[in-house]
């Protein structure tokens, strides 16, 4: 190969490199909203809802994507935050400048849930009434709830439109929520590895709350002054683990069943260790009457639906009747199955994101240009 033809390649290849750059450390920010009136009526005196920003907003404020997260995680999905750890995000491989969801042209919000313990207003956190921890007694919200307080926060932060609403799991729900809520919003909708309905919730509900309250320090959920919950929520999360397909994941750094076991437990401590119990009900009560299907003719966004060939949550068996309701009820919507031997998890980005992150950048491309 010539001189010249090298130096081209290498041009290429490093200005690839560097398109899709990590975003480098990045911050909590949060936002608090006053008087937040719940779907029941309540009225919550104050609903602090912690998020991080990627890119810059358009002066239009029409550029931005709002990002939502799985049940027990977190807001932090791109780049490194100094509050986790710094470690990088979990859609950092799809998230950054010159990746599929691209911050040199796009404004990212990646928003944590309202009752979520991830920093924002949740079960430990001081009830305005009492001075004490909410526990038990944190209001019932609502997937609609959730949705309304991310609506607050973007427009509070001068957000006018949104590209799309993308998430994987629970933040599939909240983004099929978002589609029948605010369908004006948003251009598109990317739901991964979930669903647009919640069937038997009731009853998993009751499970969780029997299961927690075997711990002797429960005390009916305000167990903030008795020492803690974490032996119980550690063997719910080494379960929760395995549902998801953890040890697919880790069979290759660690090959021993022994080895592999004891590095789930070691996940599954720290995690105990962090999360409030209290926001595991929170957040399952809030999926109850959950069902977005009878609202499809109300979607006005293109849909990218994608669900992975191994889930034991939403297994690819549950695409084709969610397909139909869609293209029934006038939805541009597509279908993209990640060929994955890492079950739930090969919705984000660490792991199996390279499989799929081209279909959401040929998704997303149509969008972002009809923003600018």
């Amino acid at each position: 190969m010539r001189p010249a033809i090298i130096a081209t390649f290498l041009l290429a290849f490093f200005s690839l490199a560097a398109s899709a750059a990590d975003l480098g450390r990045v911050e909590n920010q949060f936002f608090t909203i006053r008087d937040f009136r719940l779907t029941n009526g309540t009225v919550m005196p104050e609903a602090k809802i912690a998020y991080e920003t990627y890119g810059t907003l358009a002066p239009n404020g029409r550029n931005a994507v709002l990002i939502t997260h799985g049940y027990t995680s977190s807001h932090h999905a791109a780049g490194r935050n100094p509050a986790n750890g710094d470690n990088p995000g979990w859609w950092d491989g799809l998230i950054g400048p010159g990746k599929a969801i691209d911050t040199d042209k796009l404004f990212v919000v990646s928003s944590n849930a309202l009752g979520s313990s991830a920093g924002s207003t949740n079960g430990a956190s001081l009830n305005p009434a009492t001075g004490k921890p909410y526990g038990s007694g944190f209001p019932a919200i609502t997937m609609r709830d959730i949705v309304a307080a991310q609506k607050a926060l973007l427009d509070g932060i001068g957000v006018k439109h949104l590209v799309a609403v993308a998430g994987p799991s629970y933040g599939g729900f909240l983004g099929f929520q978002w589609s029948v809520s605010y369908p004006e919003m948003m251009g598109g909708v990317v739901a991964v590895v979930t669903a647009p309905r919640l069937l038997n919730v009731e009853k998993s509900l009751a499970d969780l709350q029997a299961r927690l309250a075997t711990d002797p320090n429960w005390n009916g959920g305000q167990y903030y002054d008795k020492g803690g919950v974490a032996p119980v929520m550690t063997e719910i999360r080494v379960e929760t683990l395995k549902l998801f397909g953890i040890e697919a994941t880790l069979a290759e750094k660690f090959p021993e069943p022994a080895a592999r076991e004891a590095e789930i437990r070691r996940i599954a401590e720290k995690w105990a260790g962090n999360w409030d119990a209290n926001s595991l009900i929170i957040l399952r009560r809030a999926t109850l009457g959950y069902d977005t299907m009878p609202d499809f003719p109300k979607i006005k966004a293109k849909l990218l639906y994608v669900l992975s060939r191994t889930d034991k949550l939403f297994p690819p068996t549950i695409a084709p009747d969610t397909m139909k309701a869609l293209k029934d009820a006038g939805v541009d919507a597509r279908y993209f199955e990640i060929d994955s031997e890492f079950g739930h998890y090969a919705g984000n980005a660490d792991l199996d994101w390279a499989k799929w992150a081209p279909a959401l950048r040929e998704f997303l491309a149509p969008l972002v240009a009809g923003a600018s």
